[in-house]
């Protein structure tokens, strides 16, 4: 029997069944592993030879509240673009208990990493889960990567996602009285305080909202026809 040659054989046949799943799209391969195992298998990817993951490019958390919705109606589309249906249930009018069934993950919050191996010239992306929606925990990379020690107090306070075992697990790009998580896809667009500067108290004050609520449409990718369409229009020419 021939030996594995590409790299996504090869963490299948090295993980096992700890692999829950193993991906390779548009050339980039993607392992995903338990939050419990996060910890074993990065040190595996890098340690060992046959991976030699010598690198941390990048920790990054992702909300799957709103994952494959969108609030743009495509099926009605004329000369002057599609309509756009803001009053459906997108991201923010529902929280993770009564989302639309049937799309994306069973769990919310996921942790993503980004591993380079210089020595043979491959990337690799890694994700875990957390099991807890209210409270997502994941071990700390940053006893195996010190790289981390920014990249997971960024995912924290965008994410709110908890990084068991960080030496300094605290806000690092929204000030110390921040409200929220403002990456979460149901972190209101104008969020939750208000903050001006006082020239009476000779300080800044936090003060509720003082705009309308606001919704975010995301882009929806769709076919583009008009060559099609302008094909169709043009006169046929005869034989």
């Amino acid at each position: 029997m021939p030996e594995p040659t590409s790299l996504a054989d090869r963490l299948k046949i090295r993980f096992g069944d700890r692999a829950l799943s193993v991906v390779e799209a548009v050339g980039e391969v993607t392992l995903e592993v338990a939050a419990s195992d996060w910890i074993d298998t990065v040190s595996i990817l890098r340690d060992e030879a046959e991976f030699g993951f010598e690198q941390l490019m990048d920790v990054c958390g992702v909300d799957y509240l709103s994952y494959g919705d969108d609030e743009w109606d495509t099926s009605d589309v004329s000369s002057e673009g599609f309509s756009r249906g803001v009053e459906g249930m997108g991201a923010g009018r529902f929280n993770w208990e009564d989302r639309p069934k049937g799309r994306g993950p069973e769990r919310r919050f996921a942790v993503v990493i980004h591993l380079q191996s210089v020595q043979n010239n491959r990337r690799l992306r890694v994700r875990c889960f957390a099991l807890d929606n209210d409270l997502p925990v994941v071990p700390s990379l940053i006893e195996l990567y010190p790289v981390a020690n920014w990249f997971e107090r960024e995912a924290f306070d965008l994410f709110g996602i908890v990084f068991e075992g960080h030496p300094d697990l605290r806000r690092i790009l929204t000030d110390y009285g921040f409200v929220g998580h403002p990456f979460r896809k149901d972190f209101p667009l104008i969020g939750n305080v208000e903050v001006r500067y006082d020239a009476e108290k000779k300080r800044v004050v936090y003060e509720p909202v003082s705009i309308e609520p606001r919704v975010g449409v995301p882009r929806v990718v769709r076919e583009d026809s008009r060559w099609q369409q302008s094909a169709a229009e043009q006169p046929q020419v005869k034989k």
